[in-house]
């Protein structure tokens, strides 16, 4: 699969609105512990990329996505920027979404790459994330993070059950 990494500004998270809606409902229908519980609605994914797109325009994150060789949306992460006033060599790595049609084809781990990349670009030394999943760990742990721990009954999975979380850095 031949994958294209872009930058998106604010103007360009707005335009790609309904693939952004499309990736983070799949990946909730999915059972991805992202934020969400079901029911999952457009609407409520319209809201959260709205969200995104302001920080996108304070410049208080940077949105990447990953297109697949058709130009659709197979992925995004978000390294967010905008800290505390005593962590401005430290940013935080969050919802890393890989469509469900390309799983397992290097999507995450391309996207974790370009976000460590932009992150030294701009002069962040330590990254951080927390994530619920078996495979997102295998994911992270190959791309060198150091896993912290572990805490229990963190937040709730799409279904509603209890989950932990797994919190990791890295050292750029």
């Amino acid at each position: 699969m031949g994958l294209a990494l872009q930058q998106l500004d604010a103007e360009a998270t707005r335009a790609h609105m309904p693939a952004l809606c499309d990736l983070l409902m799949d990946c909730v229908a999915g059972g991805a512990s992202v934020g969400f519980v079901q029911p999952m609605s457009t609407a409520k994914a319209q809201r959260f990329w709205e969200g995104v797109a302001a920080s996108v325009a304070r410049e208080e994150t940077v949105l990447l996505v990953a297109r697949d060789g058709d130009g659709r949306v197979a992925g995004t992460v978000q390294l967010v920027l905008a800290l505390k006033e005593n962590q401005p060599h430290r940013a935080e790595v969050s919802k890393l979404l890989v469509h469900r049609r390309a799983r397992r084809l290097g999507v995450g781990a391309l996207l974790m790459r370009e976000a460590e990349a932009v992150a030294r670009r701009i002069g962040r030394t330590v990254l951080v994330l927390d994530t619920s999943t078996p495979e997102a760990e295998r994911l992270y742990e190959r791309e060198g993070w150091s896993r912290c721990g572990t805490i229990p009954d963190y937040a709730l999975m799409p279904d509603g059950s209890l989950c932990g979380t797994t919190i990791f850095f890295k050292r750029l």
